[in-house]
């Protein structure tokens, strides 16, 4: 890697910035890493100390700087991962970053690495997003959240949804620095589908209503020992199947999927829950092995959901449940 000279020079490539601590994930700083490298950009390191670094998954990597020789810098990157396991405790990390954000034009996060951007006094007065199921958790009186988009630019701020989102951030990000033929040109040598007004993102897809661990495609549903078979849907509806092993019959899956989605308020964040449904769901039993619902969301559409519980053709001692939720035409 070639390093940043300390002082810099007018004509330089612009300088990314990316912070590195125990515990964050790989993809929210490989992928914008990548996205920078491609484009030419000098990119570096840079942790508390010289030490060598546990990411995620066990990855092992040295930072090319400390808090206290870090260089100059255009763009800051803030990745997520474990932030909430040492680094927003970290008084030494977070007065860095605010030290840092004053000299670069763009400050970047992903994923989770918007809640270090939050600790360090830099959301308020802008609109910002992270990742599915704890947006909620960055909302205040001078902080507004989205949840439809993978990046959100906020003057000199671009918060980016989870994981692969940083991608596109960092595309975007580019086409600031540089200009969008050369992001467009780095998306394609990356053989990455670059779409900076799609409308695809995570938090915004139609699972959200689903009841328990089905709305972040895991096979929980309280009480129930369930596998998954499938999950798929866009914005306006879904259909998830589960193979259930436990309850073992019609009646007892029935009425546990009843309750659950009864109970079911599609509440977003960790810390400051927010429930995205108005009042609870009404449910009915439509007999046959089915239910059916509707609801309201908050943004007062309608939804209508069914679920049907029958044999698994594949194994006699195992249902086959089908959730589906669409919006109304």
């Amino acid at each position: 890697m070639t390093l940043v000279p300390q002082g810099g020079s007018a004509d330089a490539l612009p300088t990314v910035t990316i912070l590195l601590f125990n515990g964050a994930q790989l993809i929210d700083f490989a992928g914008p890493w990548e996205v920078f490298g491609t484009a030419g950009l000098l990119v570096h390191t840079v942790a508390e100390k010289a030490e060598p670094l546990t990411a995620v998954f066990g990855a092992k990597i040295i930072p090319d700087y400390t808090f206290e020789n870090s260089p100059r810098t255009h763009l800051l990157l803030i990745p997520g991962g474990g932030v909430f396991q040492e680094a927003i405790k970290n008084p030494a990390l977070i007065h860095w970053i605010q030290t840092k954000a004053t000299e670069a034009k763009v400050v970047m996060s992903v994923c989770t690495g918007a809640f270090l951007l939050q600790a360090a006094g830099l959301l308020e007065g802008h609109t910002v997003t992270t990742t599915y199921g704890m947006i909620d958790d960055l909302s205040g009186p001078k902080t507004k959240v989205v949840y439809d988009r993978r990046f959100v630019e906020s003057g000199n701020l671009i918060t980016t949804a989870g994981l692969s989102s940083g991608i596109d951030g960092a595309l975007y990000a580019v086409s600031r620095l540089l200009g969008s033929g050369i992001a467009q040109s780095v998306a394609l040598e990356m053989e990455y589908n670059w779409d900076p007004t799609g409308n695809y993102a995570r938090a915004a897809l139609a699972d959200r209503f689903l009841p328990d661990g089905l709305a972040y495609a895991k096979p929980r549903i309280k009480g129930a020992q369930a596998k998954m078979i499938s999950t798929a849907g866009d914005r306006d509806q879904w259909e998830t199947k589960i193979v259930v092993s436990h309850p073992e019959t019609v009646s007892e899956v029935l009425e546990l999927m009843r309750a659950r989605i009864k109970a079911n308020t599609a509440t977003g964040g960790m810390f400051k829950p927010v429930s995205h449904i108005h009042g609870p769901p009404q449910v009915s039993v439509a007999g046959g092995g089915k239910l059916t619902w509707k609801f309201t969301d908050d943004d007062s559409q309608q939804w209508s959901g069914e679920c049907t519980v029958e044999p698994y053709e594949q194994r006699v001692d195992r249902l086959l449940v089908t959730i589906r939720v669409a919006r109304a035409k």
